[in-house]
């Protein structure tokens, strides 16, 4: 038998936990200001291909991805829109959320308010519209819209909890 850790052991404050994100509201709140994301498609070969990526969830709670049609993850996901994303915080030990969904995939010109919504979510109002629209149109830029249909409780990595005296 494993003698359990005082609960005055440093290692106490850096517990693993998970933590209940019961509705779409609450995930808002948890995304709100996390804007590094990990996406992760499926290959051709059904090997997972992870990208890291910009996001944001927009008004309407879909979750907002730019990119080009170039791009793996734009392919991967044009193919099988089945996707999942990995919203973590600043700090290697802070939560993290992993968010499934169905992402659908636009090119320009289709793809122009789409990237509003991802600009808007992540930066705000853009102080000239019209010509952050040609600027993407001359990028080529496309955008995936996620469509949520799960997400994961708030965890956090750490030490078991089980280690610590009750």
């Amino acid at each position: 038998m494993v003698e359990k850790l005082p609960k005055n052991d440093p290692r106490y404050q850096q517990r693993s936990a998970d933590r209940a994100v019961v509705d779409l509201e609450e995930l808002r709140a948890f995304i709100a200001g996390k804007h590094r994301w990990i996406l992760s498609t499926t290959r051709r070969d059904g090997r997972p291909q992870m990208s890291l990526v910009s996001g944001g969830m927009t008004e309407v709670g879909e979750l907002a991805i730019a990119s080009y049609p170039s791009r793996a993850k734009v392919k991967n996901a044009t193919v099988d829109p089945a996707v999942s994303v990995l919203v973590m915080g600043e700090s290697f030990h802070d939560e993290w959320i992993q968010i499934d969904g169905m992402a659908r995939v636009f090119d320009m010109p289709e793809a122009a308010d789409g990237l509003v919504e991802y600009f808007r979510c992540i930066s705000g109002e853009h102080p000239d519209w019209d010509e952050y629209r040609r600027a993407m149109t001359e990028q080529n830029k496309s955008v995936l819209l996620i469509d949520i249909t799960r997400w994961s409780p708030a965890s956090r990595g750490g030490f078991p909890p089980e280690l610590f005296e009750d």
